[in-house]
């Protein structure tokens, strides 16, 4: 019997010479060489007066020059705490004014943003703050049902009894400056952002200008989490040199300008709205609306409206669910011509429904990943329609990619192989481990993406697959791994094995097979309530099945692909 081809080892070789599935962008448009603090105050001195910022929730509307001065008054604010050039401020919360302000003055202020997926809960939100030793947190008191204070007083119940700035928590060593946003929720060792934020020491103001000659574009600005297939959470490390040239150059493939308003209802906590919303448009001079803290469909739309937004990013989930709301065709969307749709795959239909409906005819498709801060495809505006429908478009510039078989080999043109890239946008590594970033980028600085793609003879890319054991829920990266070694935490579970099942919502959901401990009779509920608070809401397994065993190869491999089939037929897929 002939052994099945693996998707990585190209097919026999032709006599003549194939072209290599090797492409380079453009050079031609020097890279910036500028921080991002460096970034927004040339910005901010060239239309001092259009408006930056509009966030309708909180009743901002601020010009670059005020946005400027105030990331100024916040960085005072920041050293001022005595927080020193490189230590980590992580942030936890969904999207306020407070989050852009911080994305900014903690760059001016030498320091490096954590980003913290508001969905996390205690045991995600422990090991983030450890794993990069986290001097600061700022966070809200609570949003909807998530109450971050509390959960926060979980991990140190020592914020009570301590003063601002003098934090000593047994389980979170590191930490001990937090700011609480807005004027709700009391911690007496916790500082008011809003005082932070207004600080006015002369001396303090004399550090950040003193600083900005200091800092280099090379130095870490953001740490983003993204799930690893070996469970932990990776930090993955980004420069200013990597985020603002990656933003420049995808508000180019954009043509944004300073007249241009892009609505970014996508979470800042991601690169989507962090990159390709903010620094996009302040890399440019287009105004930042946010129309909302968490998604909301009529929000957006009225944002929109209001607002007369240009531009509009969003993942196919909140495109749909704003298309099919029953009020959609109430909003003057006549403004709109571009954005991005990104974050899962893009379905056709609903890309031709986006063009048309909503007026965006230069909708743009983006492909990349956190660790190449993201993006390395873009398709541009004025691509014909049907390669935006059916690729992620071309190579960006100052960026080189090619698709290798499973030997390292470039294989020819149109064959599958996995996307490795390299350049300027790749990260400086993940914080602190030093094994798993040699794993990820080779020796030739290729970084190693786990996606399965093509590269066509015109150098249109496809994503075809993933190598990784990852499936993406709503826009959401999720790798079982993580959720698996959570589950086995469980007293009444042996064994658990999670992977993706299709869903007509969010592309995909989570679905854990559990062998249990004998004579243990947990039910789904049970299951799933002990992951509530836990673990991120989108990482909790929708379908719970308890079994036996599991579909083995001969040699004792586990065959996902076989659970996710029976599991299909099971739901009727």
């Amino acid at each position: 019997m002939l052994e099945s081809p693996s998707p990585l080892r190209p097919a026999m070789a032709t006599l003549h010479t194939p072209t290599p599935s090797h492409v380079r962008g453009d050079t031609s448009q020097p890279l910036l060489h500028e921080t991002v603090g460096a970034m927004l105050a040339r910005i901010a001195a060239t239309w001092p007066d259009r408006d930056a910022l509009v966030v309708p929730p909180q009743g901002v509307r601020w010009s670059w020059r005020e946005f400027d001065a105030r990331v100024s008054r916040l960085a005072a604010g920041l050293l001022a705490l005595g927080l020193a050039r490189g230590e980590r401020i992580g942030i936890w919360s969904l999207n306020r004014v407070e989050w852009v302000l911080l994305q900014f003055a903690s760059a001016r202020a030498g320091l490096v943003l954590v980003n913290i997926n508001p969905a996390y809960r205690t045991h995600e939100l422990e090991y983030a703050l450890t794993q990069v030793g986290c001097r600061a947190l700022v966070l809200p008191p609570a949003f909807k049902s998530s109450d971050y204070l509390g959960m926060l007083r979980e991990l140190a119940p020592e914020l009570d009894a301590s003063a601002p700035g003098q934090l000593q928590a047994a389980r979170l060593p590191e930490l001990h400056h937090v700011l609480l946003m807005g004027d709700e929720g009391e911690a007496a060792g916790a500082w008011r952002f809003d005082a932070i934020a207004a600080c006015g020491d002369p001396a303090a103001h004399a550090r950040v200008a003193a600083l900005q000659d200091a800092l280099d574009p090379h130095d870490p600005v953001t740490i983003q989490f993204t799930s690893g297939t070996t469970g932990a959470p990776k930090g993955a490390t980004l420069t200013h040199h990597n985020i603002v040239n990656n933003g420049f150059f995808i508000g180019e493939r954009m043509r944004l300008t300073e007249r241009d308003r892009l609505c970014i209802p996508v979470p800042f906590y991601h690169c989507f709205g962090m990159v390709l919303g903010n620094l996009a448009c302040v890399t440019h001079g287009s105004c930042m609306v946010h129309p909302a803290e968490g998604f909301d469909a009529i929000a957006t739309l009225q944002a929109v409206e209001d607002e007369r937004c240009t531009g509009l990013h969003g993942v196919p989930t909140m495109f749909i669910a704003m298309l099919d709301h029953p009020r959609f065709a109430d909003f003057d969307l006549s403004s709109l011509r571009t954005g991005i749709m990104a974050g899962s795959n893009c379905p056709v239909e609903l890309m031709r429904r986006v063009m048309e409906r909503m007026h965006m005819s230069e909708v743009t498709i983006c492909y990349g990943m956190t660790e190449t801060s993201p993006v390395s495809f873009q398709t541009t505006v004025d691509d014909p329609v049907e390669r935006r429908l059916d690729s992620v478009g071309r190579i960006h510039p100052h960026v080189e990619v090619r698709i290798a078989d499973e030997d390292g080999n470039t294989v020819p043109r149109g064959t599958i192989g996995e996307l490795h890239t390299r350049g300027y946008s790749v990260m400086q590594g993940y914080w602190g481990d030093a094994a798993r970033t040699a794993a990820a980028i080779d020796a030739e600085g290729w970084m190693h993406t786990g996606d399965l793609a093509t590269i066509d003879d015109d150098g249109w890319c496809r994503i075809v697959g993933r190598l990784k054991d990852m499936l993406i829920r709503g826009g959401e990266n999720i790798y079982p791994r993580e959720i698996e070694e959570f589950l086995h935490t469980h007293p009444d579970v042996v064994d658990v094995q999670v992977f993706g099942v299709p869903d007509p919502k969010f592309g995909e959901e989570v679905c854990a097979w559990i062998r249990l401990v004998e004579g243990a009779t947990p039910d789904a509920g049970a299951i799933r309530d002990f992951c509530r608070g836990r673990i991120a809401h989108y990482k909790i397994p929708r379908y719970v099945e308890f079994v036996g065993g599991y579909p083995m190869t001969v040699s004792g491999k586990v065959q996902k692909h076989l659970m996710a089939a029976e599991m299909a037929k099971r739901l009727g897929g």
